[in-house]
């Protein structure tokens, strides 16, 4: 098939700070015919009727109604990334398109962040760096202690694909596993990892050393950490956040952090991103915060964009979707 017969997918850009990374290109290319949205706005007549699919890369284009009223054969929207909080999937779907996203690419390397900033925090390594490097430093205190991660109790709230993975890595610590879920897993599978359900997200966050929020952002889970749950927790506790920002009242948890509720916090997502560069949250020393790096690696990235082609060219070709985002 010539590149004047592939589909049409809208993107971004090629390169730079948000369009598709250009080590991706080439694989896109065997697929679609790829127009950056520079192309589309200087020759949106030409263009508007060849394009059938938009490709999402980190949250990009912006999809609202100007944009699918200005394409009047687009059939899919295939986003890189499991979260789709940036996509008003009810205007969308009002459109007959059709939304996909990547749940299976994502699991491994945010699981592997959400591992690395629970043991980075619990052992204080942003600080023992920093100590380690400074030309005032004259000495290593030896009461300068971080807290084991071995044997301590983790609570993982939300225990989908991505939350049964840190299961998976947390048994290896031997840490005893504690999890929150709308739905019980099956027996075996908590046995696999050795979890015990909590029915009560109370119990959880009473119990737990560490809590790591794993959860899709919904109007359910909007804000499901504040003040109150803060409190419950112990105050020798750390909250790791590897879901989306809006999950934990960050008002709430600053006070809480300022005021030993709890031992501290290990963030790769805020709200928004990024946070105001006079943000409290950005100046407390028990606090460790990422740039949302859940999926970036070489090898998360490229296996995004494979999964979010074959749900497209699932879409377009009339197969069965592997990952569609149903409006609920």
């Amino acid at each position: 098939m010539g590149e004047k017969d592939l589909p049409g997918v809208l993107v971004l850009d090629i390169g730079g700070a948000f369009g598709v990374l250009e080590s991706h290109v080439e694989f896109l290319k065997k697929h679609f015919k790829l127009v950056t949205m520079k192309e589309f706005q200087k020759n949106k007549n030409e263009l508007r009727e060849k394009i059938k699919s938009i490709f999402v890369f980190e949250c990009r284009p912006i999809i609202d109604r100007e944009l699918l009223e200005s394409l009047p054969n687009l059939k899919v929207v295939g986003n890189s990334g499991v979260g789709v909080n940036h996509l008003d999937l009810k205007l969308i779907s009002s459109f007959g398109v059709k939304v996909t996203n990547t749940p299976h690419a994502v699991c491994d390397s945010t699981a592997d962040i959400g591992m690395a900033l629970m043991l980075a925090s619990a052992r204080r390594l942003v600080e023992g760096c920093a100590i380690a490097t400074s030309p005032d430093t004259t000495h290593f205190a030896v009461d300068w202690l971080g807290v084991e991660v071995t044997r301590a109790t983790l609570g993982i709230i939300g225990l989908g694909s991505i939350g049964y993975q840190v299961a998976k890595r947390a048994k290896a610590f031997a840490m005893n596993i504690l999890y929150h879920n709308r739905n019980r897993r099956k027996e075996e599978e908590e046995q696999e990892v050795g979890a015990t359900y909590c029915k009560n997200i109370e119990d959880l966050l009473q119990q737990s050393d560490f809590v790591m929020l794993v959860v899709n952002l919904t109007p359910e889970t909007h804000k499901l950490i504040g003040k109150r749950e803060l409190e419950l927790m112990k105050p020798t506790a750390t909250l790791i956040n590897i879901s989306r920002g809006a999950v934990v009242d960050q008002d709430a948890l600053v006070e809480a952090l300022q005021n030993g509720v709890i031992r501290a916090a290990a963030l790769d997502v805020t709200y928004p991103e990024l946070l105001p560069r006079d943000h409290l949250l950005l100046k407390l020393k028990n606090v460790i915060i990422t740039p949302h790096i859940g999926t970036a690696t070489v090898q998360a990235l490229l296996m995004m964009t494979e999964e979010a082609v074959e749900n497209i060219l699932a879409v377009l070709n009339d197969l069965p979707i592997p990952s569609e985002v149903i409006h609920k």
